[in-house]
């Protein structure tokens, strides 16, 4: 697939498109874009975490930090990791459910100068391949919290282009993670260069 299919006019996800099972969304959302200012790119990669399972952050129940997550289905939850990269995820499920679609990886498709300038990078496939390598190459950070990504913005997921309307998924386990190792809630394109590593077998 090129980054030319995803040209067409963008239409913003509806937020019952989110209050459905996460398991579900994660694997809808492959394929999707993700718009963000100049920048945009189609979502490769995503895995699912949901507050009855300990790798999420809801698991620990409602607290200031996880609000957003128990909040709303078609918000932005965008949280730093390690002190360092801010991480876009999507809310998902009824409101009073804590939980959320991390956006993993994008195929980049619009203001790839402007993202290699962001990340210092030149290669496509590295530019959007990790949750924290996508949000700076899109310049999304953590005032982007609590935002709806249905079309007010400022961060937008918008349909499946024509030809990602047929995404071929990879499943398997979720990485950079240390519970719940087991669960296969990760779910990539097959065959895309753009997903983080380690790539999926398949």
């Amino acid at each position: 697939m090129s980054v030319a299919a995803a040209s067409s006019p963008l239409t913003p996800l509806p937020a019952g498109f989110y209050d459905r099972p996460v398991l579900e969304v994660a694997r809808d959302l492959v394929g999707c874009v993700v718009v963000h200012g100049a920048t945009s790119g189609v979502i490769v990669e995503t895995e699912a975490y949901h507050d009855s399972e300990p790798a999420c952050h809801a698991f620990v129940g409602l607290t200031n930090r996880t609000r957003t997550l128990f909040g709303p289905p078609g918000r932005a939850y965008v949280y730093r990791s390690y002190g360092i990269h801010a991480l876009l995820n999507a809310v998902c499920e009824p409101e009073g459910v804590g939980a959320a679609v991390l956006i993993r990886a994008l195929e980049p498709l619009e203001g790839i100068d402007l993202m290699r300038a962001r990340r210092g990078l030149h290669a496509p496939h590295e530019l959007c391949s990790g949750p924290g390598k996508l949000t700076q190459a899109l310049g999304i950070e953590l005032g982007e919290n609590d935002t709806l990504l249905t079309g007010a913005g400022p961060v937008l997921i918008a349909s499946r282009p024509p030809a990602w309307h047929d995404v071929a998924l990879v499943a398997g386990t979720r990485i950079g993670i240390r519970k719940a190792v087991e669960l296969p809630w990760r779910f990539c394109a097959r065959g895309s260069h753009h997903v983080s590593r380690p790539r999926p077998a398949g």
